[in-house]
């Protein structure tokens, strides 16, 4: 019962924490230390043990999971340079940076130690990193490498220490640390892509989305143990198998099974997440207890921690300097370098790594409170200064226009891929599906283009579809629980319908979201094809005031307005109700037009179905 109720309690503070967070204007990580480390001194609460197996077999392997599957394989591969040279010559770097110091610094400890002590503090944390990169809005590309980094750098870090301590025990020579690193690296891609193949091959059979979902709690798990079995690196077997797995989602998996397992998922790594950084904090009194009874002198232990978070802040900095300097292609933009340089902090692996320290270890305890003091240092120091550097640097965050133009490109390219099938296939329609399939394919793509802009507080199409459908739902759920009440449908039947309510609710979504604003430039979005009509048709400078006369000859009002840039005639978007730009296209084939919206110079294509 008392356990049940510290479970409870950790699980109310963490939801509690997250939630007060972005009031506060502070990470939800960075609060829960402060929280967990206050409340290690409350003294009617238990002292809590962060056991090392806990968290490199409990929560390890899920939290490894869910970021790969939500990691694109294609902006790993795009960046993968950058991320293998954080993950593994930065962390061995780090190591013995590190180790240098704390073997100068500690009489008696040895550089077995203090590898291990500098392997253990080397990796920066998946979670700190990229949650606080996400908040504040970092370049897509700065958080791809960070979350690369934190998918790769902690099976680097975790042979090295467990090299380490093989030299400690005196069973390891030089020439076998390089087979280990082999066999580490090589054995847990083999077994990652192993349990890949297996799952695929299940999940192309399986169409119960819980089942489905069910299995993918035991990836994570049993691919780690698979590879640690065989002394290769449960951490690159985890990566791996999710990475595949979540590319090929969209292949093996059915819809309902691939939005389950994301839900799923997302709620079990949001509780992880933040749960380990409540116990990080909650280390703090029993750590600086063990330390009390060190025979080193306090100024020196101060010293020591002092000097490795220093250490480990500096090394990770000027390492990416000077991979930048010598970078000669597709390099980082230096203001991006020294934000990635400083988005380097430490979490529960670092924590939970230093207990796998051997206890016999001379000095362990203050090894420890080193490891604590990095963990917490970073994330307090880095991570509460991250979003001002962001600042100071005037790193873009991703422009949310760019984005919408993006998303009704990529929509339109894949209706019109829809309308293509549509008109391959065989089939009698007497009925008119078709039509309300067209509909519905114009509605979709209607909503995404009118994302980008409207007139100042107007509300669009969608929008108001979106409000009037939502109150009609609101209605129809009610009568729904009025005959439920009743007791006179059987309760399955009411609760199909509710879903059916709420899954129709839920993608009116997308449709209510405000428009977008924000200056829209030139961008490309060809989806990898040449246009040479877009090539041949640059953006202009638009008419003054454009107005679409056709909609004012016709009485009707517009959404937003088009510019052809062969003729410069102005018409409304497909949005409107003439769609007098698509009709003036069919009328005189001019290819490409422009938007005529204030701010904006992004081109579509009639042609190719393409912006640029």
């Amino acid at each position: 019962m008392e356990l049940a109720l510290l479970l409870v309690s950790m699980a109310a503070v963490v939801l509690a924490a997250t939630a007060i967070s972005p009031r506060l204007h502070v990470p939800a990580p960075l609060l829960l230390i402060v929280v967990g480390a206050a409340a290690s001194y409350v003294p009617m609460l238990p002292t809590i043990h962060l056991e090392s197996e806990v968290v490199l077999l409990g929560l390890l392997p899920p939290l490894l999971y869910s970021a790969a599957i939500q990691t694109s394989l294609v902006d790993f591969n795009a960046n993968r340079g950058a991320i293998l040279r954080l993950s593994v010559v930065l962390i061995l770097v780090t190591a013995l940076a590190v180790a240098a110091v704390v073997e100068w610094l500690v009489p008696g400890l040895g550089w077995a130690a203090a590898i291990a002590i500098g392997a253990v503090v080397a990796p920066p944390d998946a979670v700190a990193a990229t949650a606080v990169a996400k908040r504040i809005g970092l370049p897509r590309r700065v958080v791809t490498i960070l979350e690369g980094e934190s998918l790769l750098n902690d099976a680097t870090a975790l042979v090295a220490l467990r090299t380490a301590i093989a030299f400690l025990a005196g069973s390891l020579t030089v020439v076998e640390v390089g087979l280990d690193f082999v066999r580490a690296a090589g054995g847990g891609a083999l077994v990652g892509f192993a349990f890949f193949l297996l799952i695929a091959w299940l999940r192309k059979r399986i169409t119960d989305p819980l089942l489905d979902t069910g299995i993918s709690f035991l990836v994570p798990f049993a691919a780690f143990v698979a590879a640690e079995e065989i002394h290769a690196s449960g951490v690159i077997s985890v990566v791996v198998a999710g990475l595949l797995l979540g590319h090929k989602a969209p292949i093996i998996q059915t819809a309902q099974s691939r939005i389950t397992e994301r839900i799923t998922w997302r709620t079990v790594a949001f509780i992880l997440e933040n749960t380990v950084f409540l116990l990080i904090g909650l280390q703090l009194d029993w750590i600086l207890e063990d330390v009390s009874e060190s025979t080193l002198p306090g100024s020196r232990i101060a010293l020591v921690c002092l000097l490795t978070l220093v250490t480990v802040i500096v090394v990770r900095v000027v390492y990416m300097q000077a991979t930048w300097l010598l970078r000669r292609s597709n390099p980082i933009p230096p203001a991006w370098t020294f934000l990635i340089g400083w988005a380097g902090m430490r979490g529960v692996v670092t924590l939970a790594a230093a207990f796998v320290i051997p206890e016999e270890t001379p000095h362990r305890e203050v090894l420890l409170l080193v490891a604590f003091t990095v963990v917490a240092g970073t994330l307090l120091l880095q991570g509460l200064t991250l979003p001002l550097l962001a600042r100071l640097l005037d790193v873009p965050a991703p422009d949310p226009a760019e984005d919408a133009l993006a998303r009704a490109a990529l929509l339109q390219q894949a209706a019109d891929a829809g309308l293509a099938k549509l008109d391959e296939l065989e089939y009698d329609d007497h009925h008119g599906v078709s039509d309300q399939i067209r509909a519905r394919l114009d509605q979709r793509s209607f909503a995404a283009w009118e994302q980008l802009a409207t007139a100042e507080d107007a509300e669009t199409p969608s929008q108001l579809y979106a409000r009037i459908r939502g109150e009609m739902i609101e209605a129809e759920r009610a009568k729904v629980l009025l005959v439920r009440s009743k007791g006179n449908i059987p309760s399955d039947v009411v609760s199909g319908v509710l879903a059916m309510l709420d899954i129709e609710e839920s993608m009116l979504d997308a449709a209510a979201e405000a428009p977008v604003r924000t200056r829209i430039g030139s961008i490309a979005f060809t989806g990898g094809r040449q246009c040479d009509d877009l090539d041949a048709f640059p953006a202009v400078d638009t008419v003054p005031d454009p107005v679409c006369a056709t909609c004012l000859a016709d009485g009707t009002p517009w959404v937003s307005l088009r510019q052809c840039l062969t003729c410069g005639h102005v018409g409304c978007c497909d949005s409107s109700i003439g769609k007098h730009a698509t009709a003036h296209f069919h009328e005189t084939l001019h290819p490409v037009m422009e938007s005529a919206q204030p701010d904006e110079s992004w081109r579509w294509c009639f042609v190719h179905n393409l912006t640029g």
